[in-house]
């Protein structure tokens, strides 16, 4: 699989489709793998040049020494473009990754066509919660936050019904570098970015999901009173909606895109 040097790390990602045609850029949630975003793949890869990869920290990508930054974060993907010679793409991005795509719209406009948001806030959580995950994963590695991240992630309907995916997802935390997952705690302690959000001229999309105890839509509501040219979708899921309603939210991503 491809990397490319991006500042101190090394960047995992894969192309899908035709680079000619329109771009867009997938960004993770903590603790998964660009893999989180298959069902939008398979939907998007014939009329879009689908980029995916893995958060620094993340999957194959490297682990560089922390704490990260949101600024650190949303240059990754800057560079990646600029590695692939891509002058203008679409970001999506969910929960980390939509704090990225914020910073991205905000930071860079430029270019981006369209930036998604999903189950994402301005601010995600308190500074001092997210310093205390990354001192406890750092102490007890990653298999407690894995044990319990479903019901984080799900309803509890999910959790019952596709037992195997929860379960892979679930591994796959598990597996993780807990450094850089310790890393991006301390970058999403630090992240906020509320004051900035009427900066921001790209149009954005918003999706919330409605069983959602992490980023609530309120969350979602917040952002898209004060982003210029915004829309909010809400979605019937938990905390990583593009896998628990895939179809819902590929229906809703199209839509946006062809907007």
């Amino acid at each position: 699989m491809p990397k490319f040097t991006s500042n101190d790390a090394e960047i995992n990602y894969q192309t899908f489709g035709d680079e000619n045609n329109p771009a867009i850029v997938f960004s993770n949630s903590l603790g998964t793998k660009f893999t989180m975003w298959q069902p939008q793949i398979d939907t998007l890869q014939n009329d879009f040049y689908v980029i995916c990869y893995d958060t620094r920290g993340h999957g194959q990508s490297s682990a560089p020494q922390g704490p990260y930054t949101i600024d650190q974060l949303g240059q990754d993907v800057i560079n990646l473009l600029d590695h692939l010679n891509i002058k203008k793409a679409s970001f999506c991005g969910i929960s980390m990754g939509g704090l990225t795509g914020q910073w991205l719209a905000i930071h860079k406009p430029e270019y981006f066509n369209h930036v998604i948001v999903c189950n994402t806030a301005a601010k995600i959580g308190q500074e001092q919660a997210w310093n205390e995950r990354a001192s406890l994963v750092r102490e007890q590695g990653l298999q407690p936050i894995a044990a319990t991240a479903a019901s984080r992630w799900f309803t509890e309907r999910f959790i019952q019904s596709q037992i195997a995916v929860v379960e892979s997802l679930s591994n796959d935390l598990a597996a993780g570098s807990a450094e850089g997952y310790a890393n991006c705690c301390e970058a999403l302690a630090k992240a906020d970015l509320r004051e900035k959000l009427k900066n921001i001229s790209v149009p954005v999309l918003v999706i919330a999901g409605l069983q959602d105890p992490i980023t609530t839509v309120a969350d979602g509501q917040f952002m898209v009173d004060r982003i210029p040219d915004s829309q909010l979708a809400e979605i019937n899921a938990s905390h990583i909606s593009n896998i628990e309603q895939p179809e819902a939210f590929n229906d809703i991503l199209k839509t946006f895109l062809n907007h």
